[in-house]
């Protein structure tokens, strides 16, 4: 018998039947409430790298945060449901557009946050100009400042922000602080931005902390990458920027005089209530402590200078990819006009094919990406679909170097638009915590598609024929890098 297993046929059969029985088991685990492309793209990993393809699959294969997170989220969900209903806060939406009734039907359904009425709004596409004004506020702040950042660091720029942080609690008030746990360990000063907190009296956690040796773990690449800053319950913003440097303090941009351009809001309202609500759930999920959801937002504006707007939070802590039904239906609800900007642009299929039927219903479609990217494979994996969106009739701009176009939005006909922290790709949709707000407000869509202007200015169109003449090899790579976005 010993000699039996020994033989070289022996051992290759037993290393074939296993390496079958090991497909198999994948196939069943992969596909399991999975797109059918997704478990494709792993199963092929694990044929053709069986051992790695395995192991990467332990760790990056299942994209839902623990089941305690989840249960957090669903309770908070809960309680924000019950204070909300029968609200007079809530938008009946009598000048809405007939189509946009479902879609925050759907909204609510998802993330269990209304669309409210009587919310004044600003853009602030100047970077450091947001930090100014962010900082006014915290300046005025009484009761208590909510900070959370994907990425959150100490340097010059930030410096007066973490300045008027310690003067909020010089005053008494209570600060609290969130950024994303692995992300902050990528930059610089990591030690000096925590220290300086906890010498300023601010309460920080890290989100989605990853410590095994403490019990904390889950899919390392599932990350928040949300951006909030809520003060008082009065004044709150949202949007692109992180707290850090234009630059984002890395020796290859500076080198390169790369700088990021980024759209932030300041919105004050009943949506602000909302806003915070997210900030709740995400305090809650890291420190078991529930902040109190106020339940009187004051009185709502009323006239043609306030918009309805509508908080919707998304990721891995929901059972639905609540951004991507959200993006996916505007796009397809569109009568006249779609204007995204994203820059990072890698469509799930149902994304790609509502963008190009939008243009084969002869819509106005363009897409604002950057020219230059800081991620080789997420830029090479976005150049592959540039093809079929021009061939399908969609205009594409490139924003001109050294500027990082970073912003995220996106604008449908003359009446809806959506800003937040959401990219248009397959990390925010589906591994990334995002928030995202649905707004209706004419006058607030003039005001983006003034910014789309703008960019449109400082940005060159790439023409289908120019592309198709770029060099065979960076066509390879490009489709290539479009494989990678495939396992999710």
């Amino acid at each position: 018998m010993r000699d039996f297993l020994q033989r070289p046929e022996t051992i290759a059969a037993l290393l074939l039947a296993t390496h079958i029985f090991l497909v198999a088991v994948a196939a069943v685990l992969v596909s399991m409430n999975r797109r059918p492309s997704s478990a494709i793209a792993w199963v092929l990993a694990i044929i053709f790298i069986p051992i790695l393809g395995a192991i990467v699959f332990f760790f990056v294969g299942y994209s839902k945060l623990p089941k305690a997170r989840r249960d957090k989220q669903r309770e908070v969900n809960s309680l924000v449901l019950s204070r909300t209903e029968g609200s007079p806060l809530v938008s009946q939406g009598q000048d809405w557009p007939e189509w946009l009734h479902s879609a925050v039907a759907l909204n609510n359904n998802l993330g269990a946050l209304p669309m409210v009425k009587g919310n004044s709004a600003e853009l602030l596409p100047e970077y450091n100009g947001a930090f100014d004004v962010m900082i006014a506020e915290i300046d005025s702040a009484t009761s208590y400042v909510h900070v959370e950042f994907y990425i959150l660091a100490l340097d010059a720029t930030t410096a007066p922000f973490f300045q008027a942080l310690e003067r909020a609690t010089g005053r008494g008030v209570a600060v609290r602080v969130l950024s994303d746990h692995l992300s902050g360990l990528m930059f610089p000063r990591r030690k000096e931005t925590l220290a300086l907190l906890q010498d300023i009296g601010a309460e920080y956690h890290p989100m989605l902390p990853v410590r095994p040796f403490r019990g904390e773990w889950q899919r390392p690449d599932l990350r928040n990458h949300r951006k909030i800053v809520v003060v008082d319950g009065r004044v709150g913003f949202t949007g692109s920027q992180n707290l850090i440097d234009a630059s984002y303090n890395k020796k290859g941009n500076l080198k390169r005089g790369l700088m990021w351009h980024e759209l932030m809001m300041r919105i004050e309202g009943p949506v602000v209530r909302e806003l915070d609500a997210v900030f709740a759930t995400d305090w809650y999920s890291e420190t078991g402590v529930l902040l109190a959801l106020e339940s009187s937002p004051g009185v709502p504006g009323q006239g043609s200078a306030f918009i309805d707007a509508q908080v919707l939070p998304s990721g891995p802590s929901f059972d639905n990819e609540n951004n991507l039904k959200l993006y996916a239906t505007l796009i397809h609800k569109a009568e006249r006009r779609v204007s995204i900007t994203s820059p990072y642009f890698v469509p799930d299929e149902s994304i790609l094919l509502a963008i190009v039927t939008a243009a084969g219903r002869g819509l106005s479609v363009e897409l604002f990406v950057s020219e230059v990217g800081d991620q080789s494979l997420v830029y090479h994996a976005q150049r592959s679909y540039y093809e079929a969106l021009l061939r399908a009739g969609v205009r594409i701009y490139l924003y001109r170097a050294p500027k990082v176009l970073h912003s995220k939005h996106f604008t449908i006909d003359e009446e809806v638009a959506v800003i937040g922290s959401s990219n248009m790709d397959v990390r925010s949709f589906s591994l990334n915590m995002e928030v995202s707000v649905l707004v209706h407000g004419r006058w607030f869509v003039d005001a983006i598609r003034g910014i789309e202007d703008e960019n449109r200015v400082n940005s060159r169109e790439l023409r289908l024929e120019d592309w198709l003449r770029r060099p065979v090899a960076q066509k390879a790579f490009d489709n290539l890098a479009r494989l990678t976005a495939s396992l999710q």
